[in-house]
């Protein structure tokens, strides 16, 4: 049994004690609390805008396949539960991905990983030299202006030729560059320009807004063998790129995931 006087005595050393226990629990929470308060704040990205680079792919889209692309309806709303369509396409039309097996004995689109679909985008603007030369080729030299007025090209990049072809897509003959006898016409890259991109600057993959890697006027596609022979990628037929900075953007390539396929048309998108 305790004195009065040491009752006293003990609930005042309890009270002190619980005064310091809250005291102290009080200041942890004050230090902790702008970390905790730091951790929970999102992530935060200078993205400012998305821009499509993707044509909208329909029956009309000029191709040098025939009967490229139909869309079949197998049910129909009202009659059936839900509308659904069967595609038939040749897997080069519209804005699409050329994977290594298109004309190589490399990986089929599927077997590209992720991480090489997304990279720093680069943007050559041939605009002008296109305008009044419709074979021009993004040479060599093109290159090295670009990287004297913005730096190197990093490894990992993508580099796109931007000649304003997107802009004819609705006008077949002037997509094709057709010329009185049939013959193609339109930009595209120089073998020694690739060379360069793969040997030099190691980028991921090549882009254009044209027909085809090559340029319109060739017969045997060295492009197209060198580039895919490498085991990179290249994308055709690609849309928007004049709303794009020369560099500062970061591409990214919904490639189709169909085993064993050669490419096919893709969604892609430049993140400024």
């Amino acid at each position: 049994m305790c004195l009065p006087a040491c009752t006293m005595k003990l609930a005042d050393a309890l009270s002190r004690r619980r005064f310091l226990q809250q005291a102290g629990v009080a200041a942890c929470a004050t230090a902790i609390a702008p970390s905790a308060a730091k951790a929970s704040e999102p992530p935060r990205h200078s993205l400012q805008r998305v821009v499509d680079l993707t044509h909208t792919l329909s029956a009309s889209f000029p191709t040098t396949w025939p009967n490229a692309f139909m869309l079949e309806q197998v049910s129909k709303l009202g009659k059936d539960p839900w509308n659904a369509y069967r595609w038939h396409l040749q897997e080069h039309v519209g804005t699409h991905l050329d994977a290594p097996l298109h004309c190589t004995q490399g990986p089929s689109a599927d077997r590209i990983p992720a991480e090489q679909l997304v990279g720093p985008l680069v943007v050559v603007d041939l605009r002008a030299r296109a305008s009044t030369s419709a074979d021009t080729q993004l040479t060599l030299d093109d290159l090295r202006a670009w990287e004297r007025q913005h730096g190197p090209i990093a490894a990992g990049a993508v580099v796109a030729l931007y000649s304003g072809w997107d802009v004819r897509v609705h006008d077949a003959r002037k997509f094709f560059g057709l010329d009185d006898r049939g013959g193609f016409h339109f930009p595209g890259f120089h073998l020694e320009a690739v060379q360069f991109l793969q040997e030099q600057r190691n980028v991921k993959g090549i882009a254009t807004d044209t027909l085809s890697l090559d340029p319109g006027q060739s017969a045997d596609f060295p492009v197209h063998h060198y580039w895919l022979g490498c085991h990179k990628w290249g994308l055709e037929n690609v849309a928007g790129l004049g709303q794009l900075p020369a560099t500062g953007s970061t591409i990214v390539v919904g490639a189709p995931k169909i085993a064993g396929c050669t490419g096919g048309p893709s969604r892609v998108l430049a993140l400024v």
